[in-house]
């Protein structure tokens, strides 16, 4: 190869989950084999409505639409309404996306943001956040609220990435901090995204069927302030409803922001494939399953949390989503160390910024079977 060619390709960091292989080795030394409660993969299966749907538009040998069908966008902003506090949305305001990563990947440069922009996200945050503001050349800055940041600083911020419920963290925004987020950025004329893909796991405070109240969207008229501008929630259907294998997801919001960002997908072919968009639209009317699911996250949350407190580990936030965020008060990779030791693998806690050091992700996507191996193994020794 010659040197001229040597300079293609992106200068990306390696991807951090490469650095947990001498773990996964360790943990699978255990003779109960290995629990993994590392990465948040559903396991469940895939509704069988929602199978059904898929099999029934199988003969689809046209180009789907990027828009998505009027139908699919009808079912959104029903679900908006129904689910979320959002009456009203057009269906114009509504756009199917290849899973909510590629979104939030791409959405930098989509924005048309630039070198000397600045991308805000959390503190301890997603990973996929920062490559989205290299991707377009920005500069990408952790702060929970703007007013952490100098004034030159805020001066460049185009747009701000909000997480609630936060992945790794747990962490649910109440209304008010998220009126303030928005507020906040309106004053700069920058964009608020709003990733808000385990609305449907509220725990505690924020589990609906236990009494408690619905985590807000962006896109609320008590958050939005009666419009959308500047605003956009991104959602996906991989958590509630075990489809990840389909990359089913939507984003909706700014009326202009979001018919630029059809026409630009347009021109990329960025296309949810039309077998999808129908398992979505079914998936989208039926909230049975999604109950369900629920349930079984949370009978594996009960029993796993007081197993890991045994352990000596304090869980922190955790109050909604798929994972607990714990620390021992040591380091992360010490912590990770002596989970693997007893055949578990956990989530690095340092994978989602500096502020995550000392902490580890634990995942409630593993069977009951895994579960409760999982637990066992934390209450009696290796």
């Amino acid at each position: 190869m010659t040197s001229a060619l040597r300079s293609f390709g992106l200068s990306l960091p390696d991807y951090p989950w490469e650095a947990m292989a001498p773990y996964h080795a360790r943990a699978a030394e255990h003779p109960g084999g290995v629990a993994n409660l590392s990465i948040g993969t559903p396991v469940d299966p895939t509704p069988e409505v929602v199978q059904e749907a898929l099999r029934a538009a199988a003969n689809a040998p046209g180009y789907p639409t990027v828009h998505g069908t009027p139908a699919l966008r009808e079912a959104i902003a029903a679900w908006f309404e129904r689910r979320r506090g959002v009456p009203g949305l057009d269906p114009q305001n509504v756009m199917p996306t290849v899973g909510s990563k590629e979104l939030v990947a791409w959405l930098p440069f989509l924005l048309g943001l630039k070198p000397g922009d600045v991308v805000v996200r959390p503190t301890v945050a997603y990973p996929t956040y920062d490559i989205g503001a290299t991707f377009a050349g920005a500069e990408h800055i952790a702060a929970d609220d703007l007013d952490e940041l100098d004034a030159a600083t805020r001066a460049r911020v185009r747009l701000v990435w909000v997480n609630s419920p936060g992945n790794p963290t747990g962490s649910v925004r109440d209304t008010a901090s998220l009126q303030r987020i928005v507020a906040q950025a309106r004053d700069l004329g920058a964009v608020v995204a709003s990733d808000e893909c385990y609305a449907e796991l509220g725990w505690g405070e924020w589990d609906i069927q236990r009494g408690g109240s619905p985590v807000p969207s962006i896109l609320d008229p008590k958050v939005a302030d009666g419009s959308h501008e500047g605003l956009l929630a991104v959602y996906s259907l991989s958590k509630q409803s075990n489809l990840a294998g389909y990359r089913a997801a939507f984003v909706a919001g700014d009326p202009e922001i979001m018919a630029n960002l059809v026409n630009s997908r347009k021109h990329a072919g960025m296309i949810v494939p039309y077998p999808v968009q129908e398992a979505m639209r079914v998936a989208l009317g039926d909230d049975a399953h999604v109950q369900a699911q629920k349930d079984l996250y949370r009978g594996r949350r009960d029993r796993i949390v007081p197993a890991l407190q045994g352990f000596g580990l304090a869980i922190q936030e955790s109050r909604a989503g798929l994972y607990l965020w714990a620390t021992a008060g040591e380091d992360t990779w010490r912590t990770v160390s002596r989970l693997a030791d007893r055949g578990i693998v956990v989530g690095p806690g340092v994978f989602y910024g500096d502020a995550g050091n000392g902490f580890i992700r634990v995942a409630l996507t593993a069977t009951d079977e895994r579960i409760d191996a999982a637990a066992a193994r934390l209450a009696t020794g290796p």
